[in-house]
């Protein structure tokens, strides 16, 4: 009987210390996840570094996807490549009274040429294909994305993550629309956003901005990511 009862009193024990042990490690990972690691690099530092690496990028893939009913955000998804002297190809969804249309685009120079669903390419000024959708500007170190990162304000830096199998840094902060514009057309006042910064080379891999409810529209998320950085690109005119 002292035996069953030594056993029986020594299992509650060991039980009890378990539920312990382990309520401590669950509690202890919580902590971490909620709080930002004294280690990681000051924001600030991070956004200047990624904006010279973006001010220097030759060419790169691209892709910009918006979630949700975004007050003057007419475009919903463009994906394509781009380089530093604003020529760029790829295709390209915005909506127009009321209903998405695909369009594929081509720059050279300061021409533009758009084909939508039916009918062969228009050839249009770049200034006045700019008020549909001009991805010229994104790679320009005065008006891009370059420009988006150094003029960030507010950041702070929250976590490491991987994008596409590399490590980053991911920083919140918050992006004018007079610099934003240029990427995300239709963007107004402050926008809050998150940048993740690559480690290795501080380029920019992905960044998302947040965006307000306005009236009827609900708001949402504009998502723009990078990859294959200074890749041999060739950009014609369409025949």
């Amino acid at each position: 009987m002292f035996r069953t009862r030594a056993l029986l009193a020594g299992a509650t024990a060991a039980t009890a210390l378990l539920v312990a042990l382990t309520g401590c490690t669950s509690k202890s990972k919580e902590d971490d996840a909620g709080k930002a690691d004294p280690n990681l690099p000051a924001a600030d530092g991070l956004l200047k570094e990624s904006a010279t690496a973006m001010g220097g990028i030759k060419s790169a893939k691209f892709l910009i996807t918006a979630d949700g009913t975004i007050a003057g955000v007419a475009l919903k998804r463009a994906e394509g490549v781009l380089t530093k002297e604003g020529n760029a190809q790829g295709t390209a969804q915005v909506e127009q009274m009321g209903a998405t249309v695909e369009l594929a685009f081509t720059i050279v120079g300061q021409t533009m040429w758009l084909k939508g669903p039916t009918g062969d390419y228009q050839q249009l000024p770049l200034a006045l294909a700019a008020s549909v959708y001009d991805p010229s500007a994104i790679l320009d170190p005065d008006r891009g994305i370059a420009k988006v990162l150094g003029t960030a304000s507010g950041g702070k830096t929250e976590a490491t993550e991987a994008v596409d199998g590399q490590e980053t840094y991911r920083v919140a902060a918050n992006s004018s629309s007079e610099t934003l514009v240029n990427v995300v057309p239709g963007v107004t006042g402050s926008v809050p956003g998150k940048f993740w910064i690559a480690k290795d080379g501080k380029k920019l891999l992905k960044a998302a901005w947040t965006l307000p409810a306005v009236g009827e529209a609900k708001g949402g998320t504009v998502t723009v990511t990078f990859k294959e950085f200074d890749a041999p690109v060739s950009i014609t005119a369409p025949k």
